[in-house]
């Protein structure tokens, strides 16, 4: 292939599909024919003009999937053939503050593909080398693709939070993050609490693991998990502030209140809940590439997979509406290559 096609925006949801030049990777980066790409909401960013210059077209798309097909100078550990992923983090520079001290997450010079480069709604996208994940030959590209993004958020959120196994844990909200959260809380060997709006998700939350539902449109969810002995962590993924300070008080001492979901209210919180019990306030972004490996290793040996909707790559324009009118179930996937190539 001399070039290959690519949905690149400019504006707000200006989609245009293009073709361009298929061209050798720089130093430090390979090429990847991108076979699934998950769409996420942190696509918003590029599509809705959230980043410093929309006018200047780029390619959304952060939940790669695909194979390497050549690789640039310098890079020694990836070979053509390689079938890798791409998630929110396009690798580290390995040279700032936060990268010589292992903290590679925060570094300060890392691209975000699909926002600050080019992503994954493209049959070919570039990365650097230090971004790659090894991807197992018995997870489906189009399975595969979301646990890269929504899959390590809840992942690393639960493992790295302060509970012992059979510890109660919560997983506020039941969407593309939270449906994931409850089935690794639920691996990871904690007591699970599902936390979302409404009867007709229990069903679902047990379906996916839960040991309780908690219906917070019926009930003061802090109170709930203080009736159930107190949660040694909360995981928040649902995108709203005013639903997470409450569940501050459901929190064991020591305790933790585990941000993932980006809301644009903030956070209320009584100081009391705080103090009394020493509980704390996170947030928690991905992970790594190599925190990846592991999260899409532990996520085969217990049969975790997100629910998905799968779309032909020619309409990802719609694939992207589909995914911001909130009524997908609940990850969509691009299918660019599938498992053909």
């Amino acid at each position: 292939m001399a070039t290959y096609k690519a949905f690149q925006v400019t504006g707000l949801r200006q989609f245009a599909l293009v073709e361009r030049d298929v061209v050798a990777p720089a130093p430090g980066e390979v090429r990847v024919r991108v076979h699934s790409c998950g769409v996420c909401h942190s696509d918003v960013l590029a599509v809705e003009g959230q980043r410093p210059d929309p006018q200047q077209p780029v390619v959304p798309g952060h939940e790669i999937v695909g194979v390497v097909d050549a690789v640039g100078d310098g890079v020694h550990a990836w070979a053509p053939g390689d079938r890798v992923g791409i998630g929110f983090l396009g690798g580290q520079c390995n040279e700032c503050e936060f990268c010589r001290r292992g903290d590679f997450v925060n570094c300060v010079d890392q691209p975000t593909p699909g926002t600050s480069t080019d992503g994954g709604y493209a049959e070919v996208v570039y990365a650097r080398a230090t971004g790659l994940v090894r991807v197992p030959d018995g997870l489906a590209s189009s399975v595969a693709a979301p646990l890269l993004c929504a899959g390590i958020t809840t992942f690393n959120a639960l493992r790295n939070a302060p509970a012992a196994p059979g510890a109660l844990v919560g997983i506020q909200g039941l969407g593309g993050l939270g449906h994931l959260g409850v089935q690794y809380a639920k691996a990871l060997g904690f007591r699970v609490a599902a936390i979302a709006r409404g009867p007709e998700k229990s069903d679902l939350a047990k379906q996916l693991g839960a040991d309780f539902y908690i219906d917070s449109a019926a009930e003061d969810p802090g109170a709930a998990l203080t009736a159930l002995g107190g949660a040694a962590a909360v995981v928040a993924t649902a995108a709203s502030g005013a639903s997470m300070g409450p569940l501050v008080a459901g929190l064991r001492p020591r305790g933790q209140l585990v941000v993932v979901g980006a809301a644009f209210d903030p956070i209320a919180l009584n100081t009391t809940d705080l103090i009394f019990g020493g509980r704390s306030v996170v947030g928690s972004l991905t992970g790594s590439s190599i925190e990846n490996e592991d999260n899409l290793a532990f996520s085969l040996a217990n049969e975790i997979a997100p629910m998905i909707e799968v779309m032909p790559f020619e309409d990802a324009p719609q694939a992207y509406e589909r995914m911001m009118s909130g009524k997908a179930r609940f990850r969509v996937v691009l299918e660019i290559a599938g498992e053909r190539s």
